[in-house]
């Protein structure tokens, strides 16, 4: 989780996207959230990805819906799909 925050945010709580609207530690883009939202019945806003506490939730929600120990797909389907993973979970493997 860590390095996925540092290579998303460089750790910032308060980080956004505007070319993504991604937000906070996980930039957390709302169609993500809709899914979680969707799932959980919860009623989170964008807003509240600020708080490390909720995007940390969603993130882990979603984590374990791939394998609680599978670190590369986690990093890689959490940054999407195609090439960019490759590279992305190179990023990851280096803050591990």
């Amino acid at each position: 989780m860590l390095a996925i925050g540092i290579v998303e945010t460089k750790g910032d709580t308060l980080a956004y996207n505007p070319v993504e609207e991604a937000a906070g530690y996980f930039q957390i883009r709302p169609i993500r959230l809709l899914d979680y939202n969707n799932r959980t019945g919860s009623t989170y806003t964008m807003k509240d990805l600020y708080n490390y506490e909720i995007s940390e939730k969603i993130f882990l929600y979603f984590a374990d819906l791939i394998g609680p120990y599978d670190f590369e797909q986690i990093a890689k389907r959490w940054n999407g799909s195609g090439q960019l993973t490759i590279d992305y979970w190179k990023r990851i493997k280096e803050k591990l």
